[in-house]
């Protein structure tokens, strides 16, 4: 995001800088941590969800959907003073390609700060966060223990990837995943590298996206939450700024296209009429 009284650009969450993760909202829906070595070596976890995540991408890339954005400034009594707004339906076109449509995008009110394309590749690709085996290679993963999100039993990591990329972006966070569907639930965490330079600042908040099973099958993105208080140093002469930024995007009206793809699910065949022989759990609810 672009600070309109400087030069810069960018987001800071006010907890740049540190070292550690802390997760962002721990305070509903999530059980005590058990930091017990698991029965199933957490090397063993890893390669078995990414692969999980690889059919849940495989699947996500065959169904349209609906996604709300808006991202708010609020000013110190705490009222919105600006937002940018977007709803888009994700959908194919006559060839089948798949593509992103506007429905409704208002001209923005934000003053303070304007949209980044890191924002926007945020919004798109990074809040959704999908761990397939192509992209565990990136990352290191760090077993925490299992804890339970809501009803749903969870094995938990943290992720960092090992190299930046100049133009990628990466998840620095947390991710809780079904112990027995081995898929993400919640991802909490930051999208990175962060341009710290004075006069050009990119810097993006914290955030935290939940997913609820909507086929029977996988876990899909539902909603995300960001919010925190960001500083910008200023440049060209002007002064700081603290910014408090509040970011949601909705996820609805799941829907697979088209007739002929097969979907996978254990090695099973779980194309409509069809169903794996072990019932998934419950859907975690909102915290």
């Amino acid at each position: 995001m672009i600070v309109l009284l400087a030069a810069g650009c960018g987001l800071a969450a006010a907890a740049q800088g540190k070292d550690s993760f802390t997760p962002m909202a721990l305070d509903s829906g999530f059980g005590p941590m058990d930091i017990s070595e698991p029965a199933t070596p957490p090397e063993q976890i890893i390669k078995q969800f990414a692969a999980k995540e690889s059919e849940f991408q495989q699947a996500l890339n065959h169904y349209t959907y609906r996604r709300i954005a808006r991202v708010q400034t609020i000013d110190d009594d705490n009222k919105v003073d600006g937002e940018w707004y977007e709803v888009d339906d994700v959908v194919f076109d006559s060839t089948g390609a798949r593509m992103e449509k506007a429905v409704f995008a208002p001209e923005s009110s934000l003053r303070r700060v304007q949209m980044s394309p890191s924002d926007l590749q945020d919004i798109q690709r990074g809040y959704p966060f999908v761990l397939t085996t192509e992209e565990i290679a990136k990352y290191n993963l760090k077993y925490i223990g299992r804890q339970k999100v809501d009803e749903v039993d969870c094995y938990v990591f943290d992720v960092s990837p090992k190299v930046i990329e100049k133009k990628q972006r990466y998840l620095q966070g947390r991710i809780w995943v079904d112990a027995t569907d081995l898929q993400i639930v919640v991802t909490d965490g930051r999208m990175v590298p962060d341009d710290t330079h004075k006069g050009s600042e990119d810097l993006h908040p914290p955030f935290m996206t939940w997913r609820q099973q909507v086929d029977g099958h996988y876990w899909f993105p539902v909603y995300t939450k960001g919010e925190g208080i960001l500083h910008f140093s200023g440049g060209n002469g002007y002064m700081g700024e603290d910014v408090h930024i509040r970011d949601t995007v909705k996820y609805s009206d799941y829907k697979r296209f088209g007739s002929t793809t097969k979907i996978m699910y254990e090695g099973q065949d779980i194309t409509p009429g069809q169903k794996p022989s072990d019932a998934p759990p419950a859907a975690p609810k909102k915290p």
